[in-house]
């Protein structure tokens, strides 16, 4: 599991990295400036650490050579994921801003968060649409500032790389259960309106 949520965390940071350089692709070219502004959030730092456990091998050396000392060597024994902390200011909680069974904010207009995740819907959207309806990120959790265990939605297959949050009904919905918020309809990102 901890490799599989490192890929997924790898993916997901590098399909949200993509939907910011279009962001501001868009926003540098287009002819007027937009009425908005854009959140700026990352997904946590984190990577994978091995541990061995040690035993001896008492080697005997043969009649022509001397004894060989001790060899430690080492046995693979677990994965670990480790993962940037993350610290909430007082008026911050941990928030559900997406859920992967849905591609509309988790929560109400008056909820902490809820302009945040009105944006990370917009940021599916584009996903979905540069990708081609191949994938976008979901599960979108975590802080204002700081984002952690995503999942990707993707078409399954046999080799589903993305784990057991991956709902391929969502992607195959997607065009019929999105609706556009003021980020997509806005002109200068040029992206067909859905819903």
């Amino acid at each position: 599991k901890p490799l599989n949520k490192s890929d997924v965390l790898y993916w997901a940071k590098s399909l949200l990295n993509f939907t910011y350089k279009y962001i501001d692709y868009c926003i540098n070219a287009a002819p007027s400036p937009s009425s908005f502004q854009i959140p700026h959030v990352h997904f946590m730092e984190a990577g994978i650490a091995l541990a061995f456990s040690h035993h001896s091998l008492n080697t005997q050396g043969t009649s022509n050579q001397a004894p060989i000392a001790d060899i430690k060597a080492g046995t693979f024994s677990a994965v670990y994921l480790l993962e940037e902390p993350m610290m909430f200011d007082a008026n911050q909680t941990f928030t559900k801003f997406i859920h992967n069974k849905d591609c509309e904010p988790s929560l109400d207009d008056n909820e902490y968060g809820y302009d945040l995740a009105v944006f990370l819907a917009f940021t599916q959207y584009i996903q979905y649409a540069k990708t081609e309806g191949l994938a976008f990120v979901s599960d979108y959790q975590g802080s204002t500032e700081l984002l952690t265990d995503p999942q990707i939605l993707t078409h399954c297959d046999e080799n589903d790389i993305f784990g057991d949050g991956n709902i391929t009904s969502m992607i195959d919905d997607f065009e019929t259960k999105y609706v556009c918020n003021y980020y997509c309809k806005w002109p200068g990102f040029g992206l067909e309106v859905y819903a």
